[in-house]
């Protein structure tokens, strides 16, 4: 479904010149789940937004089904990402006016929107909490919300860039599980620093110094 061919992502600064990836040959396939592991400064959030067309890259290709995003129009590739992508990231990034149903249903187009979001939160525990604010949500139950969020629009893939780095390690397994648990036949792509994460990853893809060292 995702394809990246040579893709390298080339800084500028002062007068070097920085690899955040450099020539990274992978695939995402629909329905799978594959680990991004990799130490801080890795590359490996640089390798999501690739992947996700969030960055596009310096030189090779990001392919979905067989499409160059680089071809399309950043109106294009914001389509591309509403339409079958969504995004979970290590900071709960809620809208603090809207309540918790409010907030997961800003990530789905369809009229029933709210009713999703209403049966997803019931689902990951917080049916309760439905009307409330973020200010009056834990930590672990505002990400609860954005993985509802990423969900709730039936998505083709999930990236989630240290979606538990915030949390204790029981809520953060919590949310994976969540995220695996739900997410149908889309595929996850989640970024990590923490192998514990990953137990149930069907692949996961190491990456240093912006390059692919292994992928098992």
């Amino acid at each position: 479904m995702i394809e990246a061919k040579q893709a390298s992502l080339l800084y500028a600064e002062q007068s070097r010149e920085i690899y955040a990836c450099k020539a990274i040959d992978m695939a995402v396939t629909e329905g799978e789940f594959v680990g991004i592991l990799g130490p801080s400064g890795s590359g490996k959030s640089s390798l999501l937004y690739l992947l996700s067309g969030l960055k596009t890259p310096t030189s090779g290709q990001i392919l979905v089904e067989g499409l160059d995003i680089a071809t399309l129009t950043d109106e294009g590739r914001a389509k591309l990402r509403r339409r079958d992508f969504s995004f979970v990231f290590q900071q709960p990034y809620l809208l603090g006016y809207l309540s918790a149903r409010e907030n997961v249903a800003i990530g789905c187009d369809a009229p029933d929107a709210l009713q999703r979001a209403d049966q997803l939160l019931a689902k990951l525990g917080l049916a309760d909490k439905g009307n409330r604010f973020p200010h009056e949500l834990s930590g672990g139950e505002r990400q609860r919300v954005c993985v509802a969020r990423a969900l709730v629009g039936q998505p083709r893939a999930i990236f989630a860039d240290e979606p538990t780095a915030a949390l204790d390690h029981t809520n953060g397994e919590q949310v994976v599980a969540l995220l695996n648990a739900h997410r149908g036949s889309g595929a996850l792509v989640m970024v990590t620093h923490d192998p514990s994460m990953l137990a149930a990853a069907d692949r996961i893809v190491r990456i240093t110094d912006g390059e692919l060292v292994r992928e098992g």
